[in-house]
């Protein structure tokens, strides 16, 4: 997927860990394989072009379509499987593989905590220890090696972290409403929830609408809270963040 993937695992029999470990890189790298745009032979460009049905695709493309299109509709259309005119699921893909090898690696019998880091958005389950809850730095957009903040997981068995941005691709996001990139006062949204799926949906959605409209509908989310940081070194963020920060 273009993007450095890492793995914490805590606890578990070893030889479990390690055959599961392998299971999860294999099923990333079938990702790719399947969801590519840039491959003209994945699935998802052949049912671009029309070759495939999805039906004759894997059953993961129905899967993550039908999460894209839950997506779209509760983000009213700002968040988008359409590029130019073509399908392209890239969105909402590798939150969704981060979070579906971390649930699996969490099934090993014995693991106690999962860390699973796809290019900086991370999913979290479980606990690393004793008394030691999961925290992750979110980079600062305008201060390169800089933390914005840190997120923990204290109390929680579950939580993801995502950001969408500027800072490290350029502007790649795009306002589906235009089909162009999205022009915004943002340079990053951080959103914090307990699915990877939907925190990097929300993400890019948020960053596309700008941070005033991107922060009243991030507040409507039910378990959702959010770090939005603009372009003049504003740093805006929902009621309920602070209970997150540590």
């Amino acid at each position: 997927m273009g993007t450095v993937f890492s793995f914490d695992v805590r606890g578990g029999d070893p030889s479990a860990v390690q055959s599961a470990l392998e299971a999860a890189v294999a099923g990333l790298h079938r990702v790719d394989e399947v969801f590519s745009t840039y491959r003209d032979d994945s699935q998802v460009s052949r049912l671009a072009r029309g070759d495939l049905t999805v039906d004759e695709c894997d059953p993961e493309v129905a899967e993550v379509l039908g999460l894209a299109a839950e997506a779209e509709r509760l983000s009213d259309g700002w968040f988008s499987t359409t590029y130019e005119g073509s399908l392209d699921p890239t969105g909402i893909v590798k939150g969704w593989s981060v979070e579906r090898a971390a649930r699996g690696l969490a099934d090993v019998p014995g693991v106690a905590g999962v860390s699973v880091n796809g290019g900086g958005d991370v999913q979290l389950l479980g606990v690393p220890g004793p008394q030691r809850p999961w925290r992750v730095g979110v980079s600062d957009p305008l201060r390169p090696g800089g933390l914005a903040a840190v997120i923990s997981a204290a109390g929680l068995t579950e939580l993801a972290v995502a950001t969408s941005g500027t800072a490290e691709r350029g502007a790649h996001i795009v306002d589906p409403g235009t089909g162009h990139s999205a022009v915004t006062d943002l340079v990053a949204v951080t959103v914090v929830a307990p699915h990877l799926t939907w925190a990097d949906c929300w993400a890019t959605a948020a960053f596309a609408m700008g941070s005033r409209q991107g922060l009243r509908w991030l507040e409507s989310l039910p378990d959702v809270e959010a770090l939005l940081i603009t372009a003049g070194d504003e740093v805006r963020c929902t009621g309920g963040l602070a209970s997150r920060l540590g």
